[in-house]
């Protein structure tokens, strides 16, 4: 009997370790693009899911963007169907998005998973994401100055009204995949966009992280995910703290909400700013950047009777010894 090809071991093993905490039958949607990350991804899935009986259904996302994408799906589906997957392919509208087209695809493509998701009734949907899509994250997060939210790159679990989201392959090398592919005679489908230098994260792929590699030596991918899973841990250890202390020092008021002075003065810097953060996207939802945090915070630290500070959709104030979030008519 031939042996089991490292590659398919891999990732099945990746996908087998994601699946342990579903409950048995549930329905996954795989993402499937065509590519190889993600045709190793649902063919891994098709064979793990037998076993605990699970239903897989795949989503091959149409984002009408470049000729003959039609038929580019059309053919990823084929393949899941040839895979025992249920396939379903669906066309989405990508519209302008301020920062830039490949947000605005991605935005049209959680949408359209989400939907896809709900209507089969599905626990988990599983993306293709791997290593290499990790260190990118992270170097594209570092050039922007986005900070730790940004830098800890993407999480392999997480749970979002009542969906799970699942990336597996954190863990493996994009070159594992393609070997996977050509282990189980699978043909993937080449995206033109991933060789189009228009595209930062392209950049960094085919320039920046060679370059790394060359100067530095080996292993830059590897070390930049582990930075992300390092910053990840520091991020739950985080918010763990500020669950504990904002219903403390948070109270309502009217048309808004407001923080102790005293209580926002008394905790370090990073936990002031993250609960400030909070504040505003929890109520308002709203994302806050480092300036206008720093500048509410200064309502705090550096108060000499300054007026209110505008924010996107709400305004901040000192108003006796509290903090005051005030919505924005």
């Amino acid at each position: 009997m031939p042996s089991l090809s490292p590659a398919i071991a891999e990732i099945r093993l990746a996908v087998r370790t994601a699946l342990v905490d579903l409950p048995e039958g549930a329905t996954l949607v795989v993402a499937l693009s065509g590519g190889a990350d993600s045709l190793a991804l649902a063919a891994a899935t098709a064979f793990e899911a037998r076993a605990r009986r699970m239903r897989v259904v795949s989503a091959t996302i149409d984002h009408g963007l470049q000729e003959g994408s039609a038929d580019a799906a059309a053919v990823a589906a084929a393949k899941a169907d040839a895979l025992g997957i249920r396939a379903s392919v669906e066309r989405v509208q990508v519209r302008g998005d301020a920062d830039g087209p490949e947000a605005a695809a991605r935005a049209a493509r959680y949408t359209a998973l989400r939907r896809i998701a709900a209507e089969e009734h599905a626990t988990a949907v599983l993306l293709g994401h791997t290593l290499d899509d990790q260190a990118e994250t992270v170097l594209l997060g570092l050039a922007r100055g986005a900070g730790a939210a940004s830098l800890q790159g993407m999480s392999p679990s997480r749970a979002d009204d009542g969906l799970i989201w699942l990336r597996p392959m954190l863990g493996v090398r994009r070159e594992t995949t393609r070997a996977f592919c050509a282990a189980s005679d699978l043909e993937p489908w080449d995206d033109p966009h991933n060789l189009d230098d228009r595209f930062a994260r392209v950049r960094v792929r085919e320039r920046v992280l060679p370059v790394l590699e060359t100067e530095l030596g080996p292993g830059i991918a590897e070390a930049l995910a582990r930075t992300a899973a390092q910053l990840r841990e520091d991020t739950e250890a985080f918010d763990e703290m500020i669950s504990e202390t904002i219903e403390d020092i948070v109270e309502h008021a009217e048309a808004g909400i407001s923080v102790s002075v005293r209580a926002l003065a008394a905790n370090p810097t990073a936990l002031r700013n993250r609960i400030i953060r909070l504040v505003a996207h929890s109520e308002f939802g709203v994302s806050l950047t480092r300036t206008q945090t720093t500048e509410v915070a200064r309502l705090v630290t550096d108060w000499s009777g300054q007026g209110p500070i505008d924010l996107p959709g709400c305004s901040a104030a000192r108003l006796g010894g509290q903090i005051v979030f005030t919505a924005r008519g």
